[in-house]
């Protein structure tokens, strides 16, 4: 175990000093549970009543907190405490699992598969025909990886994850454990004889560079052509996105969302948790759905929707004013 003096601490994230201490600092937790060798955050200013019943002896604050550090106590001032914190944690991250070979022995690896320099592939991964593994990749045991599909450099995969047959993730993603990447979009269409009639879902999946997606998610393959996700686009535990979509660069789509298929979003585009969007919607650069929202149309770039169905949010919050006056107003 490493400690950290605030000096050493301030040359990785180059803020400003206020206060001083002696204390040195070997690990980080929340201002109500921090010790006096722990670094703590505050990124809002609404956490700031909790400095001075914390035991934290450094913080790192934004440039406009509005109080001071007292005795022996010290702020950081950064422009953004939240990525700042972001590279302190990461100073103090424990180590990744151990790879004690690149390749483990009961790794099945088909001999026309190709392996980038460096890459690592744990415990009984099974790496299928014409599979191509960048350079550096980390692919950790009990992965999946199906016939002629592609892995970037640098790439992290979890345990438990399937990329089925011709699906391409691309270049420093990390896909967490047990995703599935391929799987048939759900189509099925009625007939009087047979009931329903499976449709073949003869597509693949593209994930573009920097890419992160969550534990249990589903990215469904297309129909027909590809279903896409950009560059940087980050999605959480348990989200569907179902066949034939696309999604832009940075999207950000929170737990338990979902698209239907064929559902375009453009950059930047945010989904709240729990959010669902009808198939064959476009959402516009910037758009914010908001949490739990079901979005049943197309929603125009930089707008905020909220509501089930979704509308505007100034309207949305109108409705729920006027119905709230209409429940709880005083019978006669």
């Amino acid at each position: 175990m490493r400690f950290y003096s605030i000096q050493e601490i301030n040359e990785v994230i180059n803020g400003v000093i206020c206060g001083s201490t002696s204390q040195t600092i070997n690990a980080t937790e929340q201002l109500e549970k921090a010790t006096t060798s722990e670094i703590s955050f505050i990124g809002n200013k609404k956490y700031e009543k909790y400095w001075s019943t914390s035991n934290a002896s450094i913080a790192v604050v934004n440039e406009d907190i509005s109080i001071e550090p007292g005795e022996n106590r010290a702020f950081i001032k950064v422009k953004n405490a939240d990525l700042a914190m972001s590279q302190i944690l990461a100073l103090f991250a424990p180590p990744t699992p151990i790879f004690h070979n690149n390749i483990h022995r009961t790794a099945t690896i088909d001999e026309t598969a190709v392996i980038g320099e460096g890459a690592k592939i744990g415990a009984g991964c099974y790496i299928g025909p014409k599979v191509e593994i960048g350079a550096n990749a980390v692919i950790y045991p009990n992965v999946t990886i199906l016939d002629e599909s592609t892995v970037g450099k640098n790439t992290i995969i979890w345990s438990g994850t399937v990329i089925r047959e011709r699906c391409h993730v691309g270049s420093d993603c990390i896909i967490h454990p047990n995703a599935t990447i391929g799987a048939d979009g759900f189509g099925f269409r009625p007939c009087s004889e047979k009931g329903l009639v499976k449709i073949p879902q003869i597509g693949n999946v593209i994930i573009g560079n920097g890419v992160e997606i969550g534990a249990n998610s589903c990215v469904d393959r297309g129909k027909f052509s590809s279903t896409i996700l950009g560059d940087g686009c980050k999605i959480d535990n348990l989200v569907q996105i179902g066949h034939n979509s696309k999604l832009g660069k940075f999207c950000i789509m929170a737990g338990n969302s979902g698209l239907a298929g064929s559902v375009t979003l453009g950059n930047g585009v945010i989904i709240g948790g729990s959010a669902s969007i009808k198939d064959h919607t476009t959402i516009g650069d910037g758009a914010v759905i908001g949490a739990g929202s079901g979005v049943t149309g197309d929603v125009p770039a930089g707008k905020t929707m909220l509501g089930y169905p979704a509308v505007e949010a100034r309207d949305a919050l109108k409705q729920w004013a006027m119905l709230k006056r209409m429940v709880c107003a005083p019978k006669k």
